[in-house]
């Protein structure tokens, strides 16, 4: 009997039940992350290198010349620009990140675009790129913009039959004012925008969200000095129209809108600059029955563009 007892207590009996406790362990980890995620994946191996090769390699110069490339940080702020078809190179996800909605849709766009390098990086990593800003684990790299040269702007419309209708920002400062005037350009049938080199907004990505795409297909130049570039468009015969509060036209009764113009238009605080604003064929300004003092550059550019439009339809 006892040799019995032994073999049964041998056998292994029935399981005591988990309770639900590991129920939470069998369910699924989502979606598959792309090849380009996976590492020890041929894909992954070959975004890896393409990206190291990429930051090493010069920087070429164009007439216009190039910006700066720069990042877009944060959950929220990474989509957005992904929506916004805001050029890219490389989403940078962080290791072990917490696969929310947020992640998932950023994955997916930068899939779905394709040409976007997805890199997995360890938050230290993160940290150091971002010189310490909440990146909540996501990271956009867009690359520097390429400028086109103003002389550009002028003949790509006489290469297509047409009369120059080119917005110029003088001591404009914020992108989203840039972008704004992209939009406006590119609405009402613009070739371009001019904007200086230095102490004036470029196209990052917040010009590039607030053009609504349009920056896609309407070009930005970048002059080196923005006086001279508009002598050089004077001496094409082109007419440089500036926007002053106490300018000696009305918008609505210059006929010089119909031709061949540049309109330039000065920061909402101080206006044009004394060269630039000495440099202009004509100054104008818009009625304001409102009484209010000034209109932010992209408003002023809009109203002046639909004038211009207007005159030419």
């Amino acid at each position: 009997m006892a040799a019995n007892n032994r073999r049964m207590s041998g056998k292994k009996g029935a399981q005591v039940g988990s309770g639900g406790q590991r129920r939470k362990g069998l369910e699924g980890k989502g979606p598959t992350p792309p090849a380009e995620m996976r590492k020890k994946h041929k894909k992954n191996r070959i975004a890896t290198a393409k990206a190291k090769q990429a930051a090493r390699r010069p920087v070429p110069r164009g007439r216009g010349g190039k910006g700066t490339s720069e990042m877009v940080v944060g959950r929220n702020p990474v989509v957005e620009a992904l929506r916004e078809g805001v050029p890219a190179t490389t989403l940078y996800v962080q290791q072990f990140i917490d696969n929310d909605e947020r992640v998932r849709e950023a994955l997916q766009l930068a899939a779905e675009r394709g040409g976007i390098n997805l890199m997995e990086a360890p938050r230290p990593e993160l940290d150091r790129m971002t010189n310490g800003l909440n990146h909540q684990g996501l990271v956009l790299q867009v690359p520097p913009y390429e400028y086109a040269h103003p002389e550009d702007l002028a003949s790509a419309a006489y290469d297509d039959g047409e009369d120059p209708l080119i917005v110029a920002l003088d001591g404009v400062t914020d992108p989203r004012n840039l972008g704004a005037v992209v939009r406006s350009v590119s609405a009402f049938g613009g070739h371009g925008v001019v904007v200086p080199e230095r102490r004036a907004a470029g196209m990052t990505a917040g010009a590039w969200k607030t053009s609504a795409g349009t920056a896609a297909r309407t070009p930005v130049a970048r002059a080196t000095n923005l006086t001279r570039a508009l002598e050089g468009y004077k001496k094409a015969g082109i007419v440089v129209v500036g926007l002053a509060a106490d300018g000696e036209h009305e918008v609505g009764e210059l006929d010089a809108l119909d031709g061949p113009v540049v309109i330039v238009v000065g920061s909402e605080g101080k206006g044009l600059s004394r060269l630039v604003g000495e440099t202009c064929d004509f100054r104008v300004r818009i009625p304001m029955p409102g009484g209010a003092e000034s209109l932010n550059a992209g408003v002023a550019a809009g109203i002046v563009l639909y004038e211009a439009a207007r005159r030419r339809g």
